[in-house]
């Protein structure tokens, strides 16, 4: 986004915080609640679940450059009923979705194949007109394209090589089986901090069980996945626990696998290479899939071997929208070299979480790792 739309602190949050939880309160326990069961004034975009809906709104961000007070008004931030107000763009907004809607329907068989980024791409108004930069320019390669992982290309290494080396630059199959949980601090930092530094709390237990909590200026913030199921619990979000669903929860456990990278090459049932650039350095690309879920792509260096992206998709009401989370900065831990830099991309924000230390094959209690309350008001400070 050019701008980003940051959640009002104090005050401001008690107001989000009361209204989206006596709306949760309303809903049945057995599924997460519905968009239209949150927010007002939703005659579009219905029965999808919340996480979903936020997703969308972070696809019209992306493809066309707005934030949130640019569709809705500049009062969004005093409340969540403010966002139900009637504006132009949001009246435009629902014209396209219906339009895009028909036009894959005709002419794709319904297959999802036109988005809002398909004609926007990051611009609020599409361009009608030959961009000669463009026809004459140096090529330019997206490597979070989904599509740049394929089968069988001469010369390449397999995924089996690409992941063995990986293995073996962080020390071993040996050492890395021998990692099972671990107990990590830091600092975080993010648009939902005001790009403050806050402490964070990482609990992560294998095969795929992993938790985080954040120390942020208007309460904690704990993402947390127990292996089947997944939640955010947070007074900055639309309801005060929020539970994942589709590609954020295949998200979810996707990164709490690759917490233990013995096991990664077990994740994902197919596998497919290619190769791009990141930052001007040569990666591997090694694409898992899982039947029934999108596609994740890891992206290895191709001189150190070790992991230096992955990103993953969701699908939302209006195209696929991607995560992508950075790794650097490794150092030894117990004789495994872990990231102690991630730094975590999506369309509606980001953040970046740096390691100060580490505790390997720390106990911990498996409460960790259960349903969490929903998030309390925030505190006013």
């Amino acid at each position: 986004m050019k701008r980003t739309c940051v959640g009002a602190i104090g005050t401001v949050l008690v107001c989000l915080w009361s209204v989206a939880f006596a709306t949760a309160q309303t809903q049945p326990q057995q599924r997460p609640p519905l968009a239209e069961e949150v927010f007002k004034n939703v005659p579009v975009l219905r029965g999808m679940p919340v996480d979903e809906f936020m997703d969308t709104m972070g696809m019209f961000a992306a493809a066309t450059g707005l934030n949130c007070t640019d569709c809705h008004t500049t009062e969004t931030n005093d409340s969540w009923e403010n966002f139900a107000a009637e504006t132009p763009l949001k009246q435009t907004a629902r014209r396209m979705i219906v339009m895009v809607n028909a036009l894959n329907k005709s002419s794709f068989g319904g297959e999802r194949k036109v988005t809002c980024f398909t004609c926007h791409q990051g611009g609020q108004r599409p361009k009608v007109i030959p961009d000669l930069r463009v026809q004459y320019g140096a090529p330019a390669e997206d490597p979070n394209d989904l599509d740049i992982a394929v089968p069988n290309i001469p010369g390449l290494p397999s995924a089996a090589q690409i992941l063995d080396n990986y293995i073996k630059a962080i020390g071993g199959i040996q050492r890395a089986a021998g990692l099972t949980s671990y107990v990590a601090r830091g600092t975080y930092a993010g648009f939902d901090t005001g790009h403050v530094e806050v402490a964070v709390e990482v609990y992560a237990k294998a095969p795929n069980q992993r938790t985080l909590v954040v120390h942020a200026p208007f309460g904690e913030k704990v993402s947390t996945y127990d292996g089947r199921a997944a939640w955010m619990a947070s007074a900055d979000r639309p309801i005060p626990l929020m539970a994942l669903t589709g590609g954020n929860l295949d998200g979810a456990r996707v990164e709490a696998v690759l917490a233990f990278p013995a096991q990664i090459r077990q994740a994902f049932a197919q596998w497919r290479v290619g190769v791009t650039t990141i930052d001007d350095r040569d990666v591997y690309v090694a694409q898992g899939t899982r039947a029934g879920q999108l596609p994740v792509n890891l992206y290895f260096d191709q001189q150190s071997a070790l992991l230096i992206r992955m990103v993953r998709w969701s699908e939302t009401a209006v195209g696929r929208v991607p995560t992508q989370v950075d790794y650097a900065d490794y150092r030894d831990v117990a004789g495994v070299n872990m990231p102690f830099r991630w730094t975590s991309t999506w369309t509606n924000g980001q953040h970046t979480i740096v390691l100060s230390d580490v505790q390997a094959n720390a106990p911990i209690d498996g409460t960790r790792f259960g349903r969490p309350a929903p998030a309390p008001p925030p505190t006013l400070r």
